[in-house]
């Protein structure tokens, strides 16, 4: 998986060396995408910038789901297997995702988006992040099982309770929704 890396740097670390290179990259992984994401938009179109934001996503989240299901030897289907996905996925740490196990859902919870704080601070609009984010969770909870059906509960721009950014849940098909036609 890791072919043409060289690697060999991150034996001579210890574990704080590590960790903190792990928080340089996870910071840098955020950095890139937001700055991707404004440059896109200046060259081009908030609209624009939106849609191509979220065709990236919903083809790399596939990526990482597909990536980190080998790599971390996760065998669990259904909501069991996508909530230790989701442990995992970079973005749960970069943003604190809140997640919420129950055996019929899955509910994750943001407090504070750090992207949409950091355009509210520059007194920019809140970015309609909902589509790309659909497009997201689907392409990772497809990758665990394909039953897994996504839910927004709410997003930016629209309403939504105080303290929260956004919400999304995860549930299963009914079992009558995945049978073989007879």
């Amino acid at each position: 998986m890791l072919m043409h890396m060289d690697l060999s740097r991150f034996d001579t670390m210890d574990a704080g060396e590590l960790r903190s290179y792990l928080a340089f990259l996870l910071w840098h992984y955020r950095v890139v995408d937001s700055f991707w994401f404004l440059y896109t938009v200046d060259e081009r179109s908030q609209s624009e910038a939106e849609k191509l934001n979220e065709r990236v996503w919903a083809r790399v989240s596939g990526l990482a789901a597909r990536d980190l299901l080998s790599r971390f030897k996760i065998t669990a289907d259904g909501l069991k297997g996508f909530a230790e996905l989701l442990r995992l996925y970079p973005w749960t740490l970069l943003l604190e995702y809140q997640i919420e196990e129950s055996p019929d859902e899955i509910v994750l919870s943001v407090p504070c988006c750090a992207t949409q704080e950091a355009r509210r601070t520059r007194g920019l609009p809140e970015y309609e992040c909902k589509e790309m984010h659909r497009r997201e969770f689907v392409g990772l909870a497809g990758q665990v099982d394909p039953r897994i059906e996504v839910h927004c509960e709410f997003a930016p721009p629209g309403e939504r309770p105080p303290g929260y950014d956004c919400r999304w849940r995860f549930t299963l098909k009914p079992e009558e929704d995945t049978a073989a036609p007879a």
